[in-house]
């Protein structure tokens, strides 16, 4: 396999960039809503057990897949299995983190906007309703949402156009330390609010009764949602990989690190929403009409206000570059003179492809296709189809296509603990990764009884 002509820089650098992706907007917006419709505790559960026995396992195996071919997805695929089905995997990790982008893009889009009406004091002295009403008329005017949704790409378009160590790396290494301290001390503050402690047990506590087969798969498609998985973003990202990087460890850490964020967003959220009497249930807007709400009541609360919308559009920005690495690296494979025509390209077909999302809170809110709002629709296929389908192929990829000697190369290259590791995860990824994926989709598709199998299986 050739050599890429970028690389990151260091080992802390390859772990910044996925962490980016991963403990982006999928642990700081999403845990939190998913968890809130969905029962809270039972919830988290099954999301700890997911991510820790599929998860993981799943983003060494993309590590390990991107570091030996050295490419694009959609080129190693190809390459590695030309006349297979498998070979068209890679376009569907394309196509799906250009959906998710389509969506993302409008949840960045609302970060700016309400970090505008916070810096400029719009939000000062509002109450619950009044936090509910602003943020209602910002998102149902099209020329707003659609303009700020316009800059978010521009802003993460202009980043990624730079290159692998000039835009994605350098932004992540300032970014994603303040992310995580900006959390901890918003964290932090939830807990001295009189509701801390109904809304830890919310959180914490589980009560299976709330655990239905859409929960499950609630589950699983947040585990892979905030890795990243099955889009073949981290195969891209360990392309750029040196020889060096001790995968099977970084792929731990960055699994552990995403565990940590959706805990402490968990934290900083449902503490206020119990304290406040708001509902948790509240779906995909529950962040910006809890966290006004909760630091309004408490000592500088504007600033914490202000701090939060800073915390949340760098976690939306972080997101997105690995969203339009892929799609980007798929077109220009090594010809880095693409790079820049093609981020602006992109992002604008990104754009066009995201307005109906946009238009879902607003012009198009009484549109329903499928039972369910645009925005609703793009998020529920992508999490629970597409990312599961993905990943499945990746997985049974790994183990018909690639012979084991390679893997067990790439495993142990610069690993502290490759070889006591190794058989642990092959076996892990023979006997549990894709069963448990399999038996989710099969649930999703002809309504078995994913709890009963399950059951069988752990």
């Amino acid at each position: 396999m050739s050599t890429r002509q970028q690389q990151w820089s260091s080992k802390l650098g390859f772990l910044y960039a996925t962490a980016g992706s991963a403990i982006g907007l999928g642990a700081i917006w999403k845990f939190p809503y998913i968890a809130g419709t969905s029962g809270g505790g039972a919830f988290f559960v099954l999301f700890l057990v997911f991510t820790l026995l599929i998860g993981v396992p799943l983003l060494i195996g993309e590590y390990v897949l991107g570091r030996h071919s050295q490419a694009d997805a959609v080129t190693t695929f190809k390459k590695l299995a030309p006349t297979s089905t498998f070979r068209f995997t890679g376009w569907l990790g394309v196509v799906t983190c250009f959906l998710i982008l389509s969506f993302y893009s409008v949840i960045g889009g609302w970060s700016i906007l309400y970090l505008g009406s916070s810096l400029s004091g719009q939000l000062h002295s509002l109450d619950a309703d009044g936090y509910a009403q602003r943020f209602g008329e910002l998102i149902a005017s099209p020329y707003l949402a659609i303009g700020a949704q316009a800059i978010f790409l521009a802003l993460a378009a202009g980043i990624v156009s730079k290159g692998v160590q000039k835009g994605i790396e350098k932004a992540s290494k300032w970014m994603i330390p303040i992310l995580f301290i900006l959390l901890l001390i918003l964290a932090g503050y939830s807990l001295t609010l009189e509701g801390a402690q109904e809304g830890l047990r919310f959180l914490f506590s589980p009560n299976w009764s709330t655990v239905s087969n859409d929960v499950v798969l609630f589950a699983l498609g947040q585990s892979f949602f905030a890795l990243s998985l099955g889009v073949s973003i981290m195969i891209t990202l360990s392309s750029y990989a040196s020889k060096q990087q001790d995968l099977p460890l970084s792929a731990m850490t960055l699994g552990g690190m995403n565990i940590l964020v959706a805990m402490l967003a968990g934290v900083m959220i449902f503490p206020g929403v119990f304290t406040f009497q708001l509902e948790p249930t509240e779906g995909p807007t529950l962040i910006f009409a809890a966290v006004p709400t909760i630091f309004s009541q408490i000592p500088y609360g504007q600033v914490l206000v202000v701090l939060f919308f800073i915390l949340f559009f760098f976690a939306a920005l972080s997101t997105a570059f690995s969203l339009l690495e892929i799609v980007i690296a798929a077109f220009i494979k090594k010809d880095a003179s693409k790079r820049r025509q093609v981020s602006w390209i992109v992002a604008l077909l990104v754009l066009i492809m995201g307005i109906p999302s946009t238009l879902s809170f607003g012009l198009m809110s009484e549109f329903y296709l499928f039972g369910m709002p645009f925005f609703d629709l793009i998020d529920y296929t992508v999490s629970n189809i597409l990312m599961p389908i993905g990943a499945l192929f990746i997985s049974v990829f790994l183990l018909v296509k690639v012979p084991k000697s390679v893997l067990k190369k790439e495993f142990r290259q610069g690993s502290m603990f490759g070889r006591k590791l190794f058989v642990v995860w092959y076996s892990m990824m023979v006997l549990v990764v894709p069963v448990a994926i399999t038996v989710v989709l099969i649930d999703q598709l002809f309504g078995l009884n994913v709890l009963s199998i399950l059951g069988v299986i752990f």
